[in-house]
């Protein structure tokens, strides 16, 4: 995902990807959680539960059930959680980083153009 923070205007951050989905509203969509690279490992940086449109979370729904499985990229366990592959990559907005390391007011502002694991945030490149 690509994503803005606490950084000076006009810079972008690179992509996180997501994670897993809560399915409740929207079109199927609770909440996207979201994780980010470190090193080869994957971690988890929190979530995003506002920002979709109607169409895209339909859209998202509708993707994320074709890349379902059983198994988490991070551990995790909850209620109501449906895991999938982490390989879309989806423009975040956010205002900065909690002191555990995650988004802070996460907003989605859409799925990535290009899918390219490149442009997925590593979390050694948080300011």
């Amino acid at each position: 995902m690509r994503i803005t923070g606490s950084v000076p205007r006009g810079n972008v951050w690179p992509a996180l990807r997501r994670l897993r989905t809560i399915e409740r509203a929207r079109g199927g969509i609770g909440s996207l959680l979201l994780a980010a690279r470190r090193g080869s490992a994957w971690v988890s940086v929190g979530s995003v539960g506002t920002g979709f449109k109607e169409r895209d979370a339909v859209y998202l729904k509708t993707t994320l059930d074709k890349l379902k499985t059983k198994q988490p990229v991070v551990p995790m366990t909850g209620k109501n959680l449906v895991f999938a592959q982490p390989t879309l990559i989806a423009e975040i907005e956010f205002r900065d980083w909690t002191d555990d390391g995650n988004l802070r007011h996460a907003s989605y502002k859409g799925l990535c153009d290009v899918q390219d694991n490149a442009a997925v945030f590593d979390i050694e490149d948080k300011p």
